[in-house]
């Protein structure tokens, strides 16, 4: 995962563009996903799919000709979706198109302008402050065109039609963090979930952070409404420093559930904050009418952290180990749903558990504790609760509890309680989607 971003890092990505398709091919390397255009001016729910951007350089030079801000050297330097310029002006003029932090002055602000054209350029406040009156020379060679939005989907067929819905972001410049982290982990995800057949379909989406999720979900909601039981918007998943969980609008979705349980089991320290702390694109999922079951896992939430949204958001503030955690909790999370179901005892009472080779043929002080947490299981198989609300209850993660629940299923002391919702797939819904998954994991897995 590091490798990948350490690759993706330098492509100038914006909310559309070539950037973005250039990312969406290199993904394509690692999993099968299908890219979609959206064409400029298209109408989805209260916008519309804006102008393409494309930037082929920018500078500003001082009158001996020195680049003093200079685009190919850090594609931060030029204002997101900034409009061609090329002139000469006065130091006064330029800095009304200049941008820095003075609280940062080492670092290279992000800025964009993606709905209102203008140019300018962004700079480490400690280079602003060195810059001498005279005349500067100013060009972005940029271009904003009909052309249109581009996103990449994945469909992984499930013997459910119910799914889960992974989304992330692929729409930031040089920043690793708050953009390359949560493609590289979903990516990874990906090609986990393509490693076997999965009860649940997966819908994976790589797209630009709002307009893009508007765009989806005006293409796609009826059916994801009707389909997604739980999904995880990925962002900010990069770094080593403590876990966040950003709730859906109500909190109270199987997302929530999974994700809270998770997290208090493995990572109790983690921060719990508000669905009014939203910033990403689970505003668009979870808004009113769509009202998705989404919720956020992360490390250092967005706009939390001191390098958010400026140059030191780099390939120094991520680590493998970083990204290794975040996917191993996102993954816990989707095997817990995977494994979530809900067992009823067959019989009454205790059951004898000696006779089934379950439980220790002599009984001394402590031999109970070896199977307490069957004992426990037992205690809540109620036919009522699912695996998440046993774990909860008795403080065990699901992954030991369904092998608990399998070892009294192959008893027959329980029995799964079927889930009249989970509709196995029929064989010609799969069509294409099907197909291609197919041709990538015979390629790619011998499978």
């Amino acid at each position: 995962m590091y490798k990948l971003a350490e690759r993706l890092l330098p492509i100038c990505r914006s909310i559309t563009g070539n950037g973005v398709r250039a990312t969406l091919k290199i993904l394509q390397e690692h999993i099968p996903l299908t890219v979609q255009e959206v064409p400029s001016g298209t109408p989805v729910f209260d916008w519309t799919v804006p102008k393409e951007w494309n930037i082929q350089d920018a500078y500003v030079s001082d009158a001996k000709g020195k680049k003093v801000i200079d685009f190919k050297k850090n594609n931060l330097h030029v204002v997101g979706y900034a409009t061609p310029v090329n002139k000469t002006v006065t130091l006064a003029e330029l800095q009304e198109h200049l941008y820095s932090d003075k609280k940062l002055p080492n670092a290279i602000p992000y800025v964009t302008s993606y709905y209102a054209e203008r140019w300018g350029f962004c700079l480490a406040h400690k280079d602003r402050q060195k810059l001498k009156k005279g005349k500067y020379k100013v060009v972005i060679d940029s271009e904003l065109k009909d052309g249109s939005l581009t996103y990449g989907e994945l469909i992984i067929p499930g013997q459910s039609q119910k799914e889960i819905f992974l989304s992330t972001y692929v729409c930031h410049p040089s920043m690793a963090n708050n953009e390359l982290s949560g493609p590289v982990v979903t990516t990874f995800l990906a090609k986990w979930l393509l490693s076997e057949p999965r009860e649940y379909t997966y819908r994976i989406v790589f797209i630009p952070e709002t307009i893009g999720s508007v765009t989806y979900l005006s293409k796609n909601l009826q059916h994801m409404k009707q389909n997604i039981i739980a999904g995880f918007n990925v962002t900010c998943v990069g770094d080593e420093r403590c876990y966040s969980y950003l709730p859906s609008r109500l909190g109270n979705t199987l997302a929530d559930k999974v994700a809270l349980n998770v997290l208090k089991l493995r990572h109790p320290d983690f921060i719990k904050y508000s669905f009014l702390n939203r910033g990403s694109d689970e505003r668009q999922y979870c808004s009113v009418g769509a009202d998705l079951p989404v919720a956020s896992i992360m490390r250092s939430k967005y706009g939390t952290y001191p390098e958010y949204h400026t140059s030191l958001d780099n390939l120094k503030l991520i680590s493998a180990e970083g990204l290794a955690g975040s996917f191993a909790v996102l993954q816990e999370c989707i095997e817990a749903l995977e494994k979530n179901k809900k067992y009823k005892m067959t019989c009454l009472g205790e059951p004898q558990l000696g006779k089934r080779g379950l439980y220790p043929t002599i009984s001394a002080k402590g031999s109970a504790e070896q199977v307490r947490n069957m004992m426990d299981f037992i205690a809540y198989a109620d036919g009522k609760l699912d695996l998440i609300d046993i774990s909860e209850k008795i403080n065990v993660p699901v992954q030991e509890l369904s092998l608990i629940a399998e070892k009294l299923r192959r008893a027959q002391l329980v029995e799964v309680v079927a889930e009249p919702s989970l509709k196995q797939y029929a064989i010609s819904e799969r069509g294409k989607t099907s197909a291609r998954v197919g041709n990538y994991l015979e390629q790619n897995t011998g499978q």
